[in-house]
């Protein structure tokens, strides 16, 4: 059996990666892929080993500090080691690979050196992650995608401005799932009379259901995310209706990424759909949604007076957000 083996930060893995993974391993039997992380990078091995996994599920994809300084004796000492025997070949991309390998008493392989097949570097990408999108695979692009999401109480005009937001940044939406639940719950009874009570495994199941499709459709977003409420929110409807908190929806909440929400204010003529019933607590939605977001620590704007002076301040805010610089930080370090 030819053992193959690739060392590598993958901080954070790109196409570049992928073509040198996906080479290798069509030459060998058995393919060890290195992930070497140190605690000064941004981005933590466990998630960059998950995504190398997710890409290269027929790899063997292994974890391990990045405590070498950056010399190839010592990685070659340190790789026979570990894996107990030398690996038949070494692919890299790098320089180093020929000492590397000769050291180990190994065949190189060099993929791709001038980045002519793939032109992109992981410096790039952290550089400027929203940049270069296209050659992150979906996976690790959702981690860069920014997320907007869009709260506030009922017909504030959440939906249609999530949807034109979606049209002017040429990008995906998130729609609200509590919504289609709503409707299907309600499907032929009148709102103007008593309506189905609700269960907390409801919410539970919305707020999951909601965060599924939000990172679905990350993989596919286009530098933001536009999301009509998120799960996150789906707390503040559990409470509405059943004036506490839940511990389990709010812990499925606590794990949404936002990067900016958008506050619809309550202050447009309130229209029945045929499936709203919160008229008259509008207010107090709208006042308990800032509560929230103003303890939250992420940038929250409210939009507020008619459409089109709310989308032009959405479209402001989420302007102001892309321009950020938010470069990967962290100390590179070990093997490229």
């Amino acid at each position: 059996m030819t053992l193959g083996f690739i060392v590598g930060k993958f901080y954070p893995p790109h196409r570049g990666h992928k073509h040198l993974i996906d080479t290798a391993r069509r030459q060998v039997d058995h393919l060890v892929v290195m992930v070497a992380h140190h605690p000064s990078q941004a981005i933590p091995g466990e998630l960059r080993k998950a995504w190398l996994e997710e890409i290269h599920p027929d790899c063997d994809v292994r974890l391990v500090p990045d405590e070498l300084e950056d010399d190839s004796r010592q990685w070659a000492q340190f790789t026979v080691r570990y894996l107990g025997r030398a690996p038949d070949v070494v692919f890299t991309s790098e320089d180093y690979g020929w000492e590397y390998a000769r050291l180990m008493g190994t065949r190189h392989v060099l993929v791709d050196r001038p980045r002519a097949a793939v032109p992109i570097s992981g410096t790039k990408v952290r550089e400027s992650p929203l940049d270069h999108l296209e050659w992150l695979e979906p996976c690790v692009r959702a981690h860069f995608v920014r997320r907007v999401v869009l709260v506030g109480a009922e017909s504030t005009g959440k939906t249609t401005l999530a949807q034109r937001l979606a049209v002017h940044y040429h990008t995906a939406w998130v729609p609200e799932y509590g919504r289609e639940h709503w409707e299907k719950k309600v499907a032929g009874l009148p709102m103007d009379g008593p309506t189905p009570a609700w269960t907390r495994e409801e919410f539970v199941h919305i707020a999951t259901e909601q965060r599924a499709r939000e990172e679905a459709l990350a993989r596919v977003a286009d530098r933001v995310l536009i999301c009509d409420t998120n799960a996150f929110a789906t707390g503040t409807w559990f409470e509405r209706y059943e004036h506490h908190r839940d511990p389990e929806v709010d812990a499925i909440g606590a794990r949404d990424r936002a990067d900016l929400y958008l506050l619809a204010a309550p202050d447009v003529p309130f229209v029945q759909d045929g499936f709203r019933d919160g008229e008259r607590i509008r207010g107090w939605m709208h006042d308990r949604f800032l509560e929230q977001l103003m303890a939250g620590g992420v940038p929250c704007r409210v939009l507020e007076g008619p459409f089109e002076g709310r989308e032009a301040g959405a479209i402001a805010a989420i302007d102001g957000l892309l321009r950020e610089p938010r470069p990967v930080g962290g100390t590179p370090g070990g093997r490229r």
